[in-house]
């Protein structure tokens, strides 16, 4: 979603005249696009601000400088007090004033803040400037409506509104148009997504509707919550071929008791029968998702708890994180932050420590299939070789022509890594 943003962001400076630098030290402007999720990132945030200052104290330069984002939202006019050369803070709701904000501050050379709640969801079609060669994002959903104890997008996204379907096809459309084989939509709890524009629009309408447009081959969707998550939801990813077989589902803890006090208002049992109908109905998805550890009050046994749910599970991707209090949040106003930092970093290397063993396993149940592969660029670890993702998000890696960045290949699996697995171009058509 913070990319998206980003592309948002460069796409209405573009049209205001900016073209891209190439390098922070050629900048006239940066912006810095944050988000408040965890705490390190706003402290990556104050430390970007230093390595900027410094660099203008020693060219003798000295960019303006915009901040964007969740902690833009989150401090507003309180970040100037940080670092008072900040030109212009903007929040999430108010990007498209970005460049009108610019304009004034050059000419003033007075510091401008504009954080509030406006309801506007729309955005201009085509405006976007795409950072990614084969994939388009869309967003369907701005804000949540949610309240989770330990999640601070209420309070710096707003809350939940719907973006009309004729943008979002719309939006898909020119994705399409451009080449773009892949549409991932958008949102916090996107699966609660209501058209505010067609009242028999909700979101398995919405992933028919998409699924409908010409030149695109796949759709993906993030992220779902779970006590969303319909049979009929289950049933549009079951027959629509266009779908990844790909649910991510953040179940957060596998403790009832901390799922209460964190407010997601499910079950472990409830999860569990989730992802049971889940894999009855569709014969290999692949399910993922999000783990928090030592939120308060989180003991060895709700931990354990956590464990055995990850074990039964089998997840083949996860993020996990170490609680950290975000403001403005209920566990913040109401609960202590009582699990000490050592505990909170034991049991995560615990927990990455098992998904990892369960990660490689379903890795190298791979080896040997046939999977059809979007190919989006060249591999990290060696330029001469392509990287892609499978339907169900895995990259894989595979020597190829540049040529095939952007299309759909067939390879076949012939190893497993930690984080990715190894094939072979299986058609020679496609070779060049």
């Amino acid at each position: 979603m913070n990319v998206h943003d980003s592309e948002r962001i460069a796409g209405l400076l573009e049209a205001d005249g900016y073209v891209p630098a190439e390098s922070d030290v050629d900048a006239d402007l940066i912006v810095i696009n944050t988000c408040s999720v965890r705490e390190r990132a706003e402290d990556k945030l104050y430390s970007r601000l230093g390595e900027i200052r410094k660099a203008g104290v020693l060219s003798g330069r000295r960019p303006q400088v915009a901040v964007a984002g969740c902690v833009a939202q989150q401090e507003g006019d309180k970040l100037l007090r940080h670092d008072p050369t900040i030109d212009v803070i903007v929040g999430t709701q108010a990007v498209k004033q970005l460049p009108g904000l610019l304009a004034r501050t050059r000419e003033d050379h007075v510091s401008r803040v504009d954080v509030n709640p406006y309801e506007d969801v729309s955005f201009p079609l085509g405006m976007a400037k795409a950072s990614d060669p084969v994939r388009s994002w869309v967003t369907i959903i701005e804000g949540c409506n949610e309240f989770c104890s330990f999640c601070v997008v209420p309070y710096t996204r707003g809350h939940e509104r719907m973006r009309p379907v004729a943008d979002i096809l719309a939006e898909a459309r020119r994705g399409a148009e451009s080449g773009r084989l892949e549409v991932q939509l958008l949102g916090q709890i996107l699966n609660h997504y209501q058209a505010p524009d067609d009242p028999t629009c909700d979101f398995p309408e919405l992933l028919r509707r998409v699924s409908e447009i010409e030149g695109l081959a796949r759709i993906r969707f993030a992220s779902p919550h779970p006590r969303h998550a319909s049979d009929r939801l289950i049933e549009e990813i079951r027959t629509n071929p266009k779908l990844c077989r790909h649910f991510h589902l953040p179940v957060q803890s596998g403790s009832n008791r901390i799922l209460r006090e964190m407010r997601r208002r499910y079950t472990r049992e409830d999860f569990l029968a989730l992802v049971g109908r889940l894999r009855t109905s569709v014969p290999g998805v692949v399910v993922s998702t999000d783990v928090i550890v030592g939120f308060p009050g989180e003991t060895e046994e709700d931990f354990a708890e956590t464990m055995d749910l990850v074990s039964a599970v089998r997840f083949q991707f996860m993020y996990s994180f170490k609680y950290s209090p975000r403001p403005n949040t209920l566990a913040e106003k109401r609960m202590k932050d009582d699990v000490p930092e050592s505990v909170k970093s034991r049991r995560i290397v615990e927990l990455q420590r098992l998904q990892g063993q369960i990660q490689i396993a379903l890795f190298e149940a791979m080896v040997g299939q046939e999977m059809m592969v979007l190919v989006d660029g060249t591999s990290r670890r060696q330029a001469s070789d392509l990287s892609g993702k499978t339907e169900g998000w895995v990259t894989v890696n595979f020597a190829g022509d540049s040529s095939l960045i952007g299309q759909l290949v067939p390879v076949r699996i012939t190893a497993a890594g930690n984080n990715s697995v190894r094939g072979e171009l299986i058609r020679g058509d496609y070779a060049h």
